[in-house]
């Protein structure tokens, strides 16, 4: 399972920079450059919900869902 964070082309849809929403939205930069990035592990609804409130959108709009394909196997021994 893979979650994408489509925030940058929310952001470039928007016409917003990222400096603004961190702002908008009481979160340093560095972490929204992270978040955009999906290098974090989770987000905080209320953060979430200020990204949403800015960007006039829908939390599918940023965050998605795909499959991924079979794991590597790692040993060719196992069953």
């Amino acid at each position: 399972m893979a979650i994408i964070i489509n925030l940058d082309v929310m952001l470039a849809k928007r016409k917003i920079k990222s400096k603004e929403l961190a702002s908008y939205v009481g979160i340093t930069e560095q972490n929204l450059s992270l978040l955009k990035s999906g290098k974090v592990k989770g987000i905080r609804f209320a953060t979430l919900d200020k990204i949403c409130e800015r960007l006039s959108c829908q939390p599918g709009d940023i965050l998605e869902w795909r499959e991924e394909g079979p794991e590597p196997d790692g040993d060719a021994g196992d069953i």
